[in-house]
C-alpha cells in the first residue's frame, strides 16, 4: 500500500471531479444523520475523515496556484472557490450535526480519550462560530458573505502577484551596480542586442538586494515606489472585506470581527492583545531611537524609507566588521538544508531520506522522515524564486497523522515553500543568513505537523491549534540559526569546504539583535494595526488614517504619503491572520521561554528538548497550547525573555 498521496492535480477535469466529491459527501452526511444511535465511532470520525480527504484533494490545486501561477490554474482555483465554500460554510452550519455532537459530547464523557473530547470541543466551538443555531435567512447570508470572502481574498492575492510579476527595472550603467554582491548580478545580468544589462524586479531576493546594497538612491527610491504601491486595486477589496466582516461578526453575536477572532484564541479578550502590544511598543522605544540615531549618523542626510536597509548595511559593516556577502558562499542552499536535517537528528532523533518523486517543477524534491528506521511522515520543498510564484515563504500541511475510520494509520505529509536565490547551472543558491532563518522557521512548522502521534485528524499536528500558539514551533526552531554549534552543523565553504570560522561565527551572533528594537516596532506596527482594523469598521481614507495615526508611535521614519502598505498585507486580507497578526509576538513569548531553557542545557543533551518533541509536537492540538506549555515547561511562560531574545533591555 502507498503511503502518500502523489501530489498531482488534473486541471482539465477538477471542477467535475471537485462537484462529484461535493456530492457523494452530502449524500454521506444525510447517511450518517440517519444512524439512529451516533457515537464518536459511527458518527463524529467517518464526518472528520470525510473533511481530511477533501483536503486532501483540494490542496494540491491551491498548492499549483500559488507556485506554478497560470492563466489556468486562476481559472481553476477561481472557479472551485465559490463551491468548496458554499459545502463547508453548509456543513458548519449544520444543526442536526451541531446537536449530535452536543448529544455526543453529553453521553460519552465519561469514555472518551482526551484527543476525542477536543475534537467534539473544537467543533461545538465551530458551529457555534459559524452560526449553525441562527435561523435559516441569518445562515443563508452568512454562506453568501463567505463565498465572496474567499473570492475577494483571491483576487486580492493575485493582484500582488500580477503586480509584482508586470515590473522590472533594467539598468545599463555598470556606475548604478556597484556593490551589489557578485551572486546577485549574476541573477541580474542578461544581453540584449549586445549590450550587457541588470534586471531588478519585486521578487524578494532582487528587491532586497538592490534595496540593500544600490548605491543609486533614485533607483532605491523608484524600487520602493513600485513596491509600495503595488496592486492599487486592493484598496476597494479591503473596504468590501471589512464591510463583510463586520456584518458577518455582527450576525454571530460579536460586537466586531476582533472579538469573534479571539473566541477561538488563547488571549482572552481584546484588552490583553492591546495591552501586551503596548507593553513591548513601551519597552522597546527608546533603544529604537537609539538605533535610529545611529544609522543616521552614517548616513549624513535626512533618513528616507527607502535609505534605511542600505544605510543599515553600512552600520552593521562598520560596527561589527560584517559583510553578509561574505557569509554567502558557507550557506549553499542544499548544504543548509541538510544540515538543518543532521541537527534535527541529533535534537530529536529524526533522519531525512531523499526520494525521487517527480513533482510540480524541476526545482522541487522531497524527503521521507524516519524515527528509529520507522518512515513517519513526506516533506516536499519548493525553495527557489521564479516568475508565476507568490513571494513570501509558508507551510503547507497535506496529509494529517491519524487513525482512519477503518482503524488504519495513515501517516503525515507537508510542504515547505521560499522564494530563495534561484540556482542554475553554473551557480548554485547562496542564502543570507536570513534565508537560513526563514528555512528553519518553515521547518518549524513542517515538523510540528509531521510529528505528530495523535490519532484524530481535526486536532493532530497543526490542525486545532490556536492561531496565537501556531507560531511557537516555527519561532523557536529558528532561533537555532544563530547558535554557533548549530551553525558548524553546515556552514561550509561551497568552493573551499572549509567550514565557517569561530570568528565569523561570533560576529553573526554580536549582530543578531542590530536594530532589533527597530525590528520589533515594525511588527508592532503590522500587529496593532491589524488589531485595531478590526475593532470597529473602517473604510477608505479611514483605513489610511487609522494606519498613519499608528505609525505616530511606531514609524521612527515617517514613510512617503504614497505608500500604501495595506494594499499589499496578504496575512491579514488574503491568508488566515486577520485580528490575529499579533499572535507572532504571543507565541513569540512561548518561543523565547522554551529556547533558552533548551540552551541552557546544552541544546543537544536537553531534557526540555526531548519533553518538547513529545509534547509540543506530539500533542498536536489535542490540547490547549498553554495547557501544553504548562506541561512542558512546570509554570506559565515568562513574557521577559521575549525582550531578552531581542537583545531589549527592561
Amino acid at each position: 500500500m502507498k503511503r502518500f498521496l502523489e501530489f498531482r492535480v488534473d486541471l482539465d477535469n477538477f471542477i467535475e471531479e471537485l462537484n462529484y466529491r461535493v456530492e457523494q459527501n452530502n449524500k454521506k452526511i444525510n447517511e450518517l444523520l440517519d444512524i439512529k444511535e451516533k457515537t464518536f465511532s459511527n458518527f463524529v470520525k467517518p464526518l472528520g475523515m470525510m473533511d481530511e480527504y477533501l483536503e486532501q484533494f483540494f490542496t494540491p490545486l491551491s498548492h499549483i496556484n500559488s507556485v506554478s501561477n497560470t492563466d489556468k490554474t486562476q481559472e481553476i482555483y477561481a472557479d472551485s472557490l465559490p463551491i468548496i465554500t458554499e459545502y463547508s460554510t453548509k456543513l458548519s452550519q449544520n444543526l442536526d450535526i451541531y446537536k449530535a455532537y452536543k448529544e455526543i459530547q453529553k453521553n460519552e464523557q465519561n469514555s472518551l480519550n482526551q484527543e476525542q473530547k477536543r475534537v467534539l470541543e473544537l467543533n461545538i466551538i465551530g458551529f457555534e462560530l459559524s452560526g449553525a443555531h441562527l435561523e435559516q435567512k441569518t445562515k443563508e447570508r452568512l454562506q453568501e458573505i463567505n463565498i465572496r470572502k474567499s473570492e475577494l481574498s483571491n483576487d486580492f492575492s493575485q493582484n500582488i502577484l500580477d503586480a509584482t510579476n508586470a515590473y522590472e527595472y533594467i539598468i545599463t550603467d555598470e556606475k548604478d551596480i556597484e556593490g551589489i554582491p557578485q551572486s546577485d548580478l549574476l541573477n541580474a545580468k542578461f544581453e540584449e542586442n549586445g549590450v550587457t544589462k541588470y534586471r531588478f524586479t519585486l521578487q524578494m531576493p532582487s528587491y532586497i538586494a538592490y534595496m540593500t546594497y544600490g548605491k543609486n538612491e533614485k533607483i532605491r527610491e523608484e524600487l520602493y515606489r513600485a513596491y509600495v504601491t503595488r496592486a492599487p486595486q486592493n484598496e476597494k477589496i479591503i473596504n468590501e472585506l471589512l464591510i463583510l466582516k463586520n456584518e458577518m461578526s455582527n450576525l454571530l453575536g460579536f460586537a466586531s470581527y476582533a472579538a469573534y477572532s479571539l473566541a477561538s484564541k488563547m488571549a482572552k479578550d481584546e484588552k490583553s492583545v492591546i495591552d501586551f502590544l503596548e507593553k513591548l511598543l513601551i519597552n522597546s522605544k527608546e533603544q529604537a531611537h537609539a538605533e535610529l540615531k545611529e544609522v543616521q549618523e552614517i548616513a549624513h542626510k535626512p533618513l528616507q524609507s527607502f535609505d534605511t536597509a542600505y544605510y543599515s548595511e553600512l552600520l552593521k559593516k562598520e560596527k561589527y566588521d560584517i559583510d553578509e556577502e561574505l557569509y554567502r558562499p558557507y550557506f549553499e542552499q542544499m548544504s543548509v538544508l541538510e544540515g538543518m536535517f543532521d541537527f534535527l537528528n541529533r535534537l530529536f532523533n529524526i533522519t531525512f531520506k531523499k526520494t525521487d518523486e517527480k513533482l510540480w517543477h524541476e526545482r522541487a524534491f522531497t524527503y521521507d522522515l524516519y524515527i528509529d528506521d520507522k518512515l513517519k511522515a513526506r516533506l516536499y520543498l519548493d525553495l527557489e524564486a521564479r516568475k508565476g510564484k507568490q513571494g513570501g515563504a509558508w507551510m503547507n500541511n497535506f496529509q494529517t497523522h491519524c487513525i482512519d475510520e477503518k482503524g488504519d494509520e495513515q501517516l503525515a505529509s507537508a510542504v515547505i515553500v521560499c522564494n530563495f536565490p534561484p540556482s542554475s547551472k553554473e551557480n548554485p543558491s547562496l542564502l543570507r543568513h536570513d534565508d537560513v532563518v526563514t528555512l528553519f522557521h518553515e521547518m518549524g512548522h513542517a515538523i510540528h505537523h509531521m510529528l505528530s502521534g495523535v490519532n484524530e485528524n481535526e486536532v493532530s499536528g497543526v490542525n486545532g491549534v490556536e492561531w496565537d500558539a501556531v507560531e511557537f514551533p516555527s519561532q523557536f526552531l529558528e532561533n537555532f540559526a544563530y547558535e554557533p554549534h548549530v551553525l558548524k552543523l553546515f556552514a561550509t565553504h561551497y568552493k573551499t569546504k572549509e567550514t565557517i570560522s569561530d570568528e565569523m561565527i561570533d560576529k553573526l551572533v554580536q549582530s543578531k539583535n542590530f536594530l532589533s528594537a527597530s525590528g520589533m516596532l515594525r511588527q508592532l506596527e503590522f500587529s496593532i494595526f491589524d488589531f485595531k482594523l478590526h475593532t470597529k469598521l473602517y473604510q477608505s481614507d479611514e483605513v489610511q488614517n487609522l494606519l498613519d495615526s499608528i505609525r505616530e508611535d511606531t514609524a521612527l521614519i515617517k514613510p512617503p504619503s504614497y505608500n500604501k502598505f495595506q494594499n499589499g498585507f496578504s496575512h491579514i486580507f488574503a491568508g488566515g491572520y486577520a485580528a490575529g497578526y499579533y499572535s507572532y509576538k504571543w507565541a513569540e513569548v512561548l518561543s523565547a521561554d522554551a529556547f533558552f531553557c533548551v540552551v541552557d542545557e546544552g541544546i543537544f543533551n536537553s531534557d526540555t528538548a526531548k519533553r518538547y518533541l513529545g509534547i509540543i509536537l506530539g500533542k498536536g492540538g489535542s490540547q490547549s497550547m498553554q495547557e501544553l506549555f504548562k506541561e512542558l515547561m512546570g509554570r506559565e511562560a515568562n513574557p521577559d525573555n521575549l525582550l531578552r531574545l531581542n537583545g531589549i533591555k527592561l
